[in-house]
Parts: C-alpha cells; structure tokens; sequence
C-alpha cells in the first residue's frame, strides 16, 4: 500500500512539472536575465566590432613576414 502511494506522489508530482513546464522555463529564464541581463544592440555592436578588431591585429601581428598579406590586412582594418 505504501509503495502504491510512493507511486502515486511520483506520477502526481511529474504530471505537474509537465503541465507546469512553460511555466517553469519562463520562470528559470527570467531568473537568467536577473542574473546574467542581455546587452543591448548598440554594445553588442561594440562588442563585436572591438572582437574584429582584435582578430585584425592578431592576423596582422602573424604576418609579419608576409608584407602584401599585412597590406592587404590593414586595408581591411581601415574599412572595419
């Protein structure tokens, strides 16, 4: 009988995290935003620009030895 109620409770409790599933994940997911909040457009945007930037100068600092390549890359810097 005690097994049986065991039972019970565990369909009980997992029919209820699927019916409350959305629920649950908006709730974990507002949680995330409190924690880790998104960047806006605008940093984003800086963020990447700066990550090319930085990929430029780290091509650019492995050609060294190269002088057309290391032209070529500050052309592309100059437009970035």
């Amino acid at each position: 009988m005690e097994a049986v109620q065991i039972l019970l409770g565990a369909v009980l409790a997992l029919a209820m995290l699927l019916l409350f599933k959305p629920l649950l994940r908006g709730i974990a997911r507002a949680l995330l935003l409190v924690v880790k909040p998104k960047l806006s457009k605008e940093e984003r945007l800086q963020r990447r620009l700066m990550k090319d930037a930085m990929m430029l100068n780290r091509m650019l600092n492995s050609m060294e030895s190269a002088p057309s390549h290391a032209a070529e890359l500050r052309a592309m810097a100059a437009r970035a």
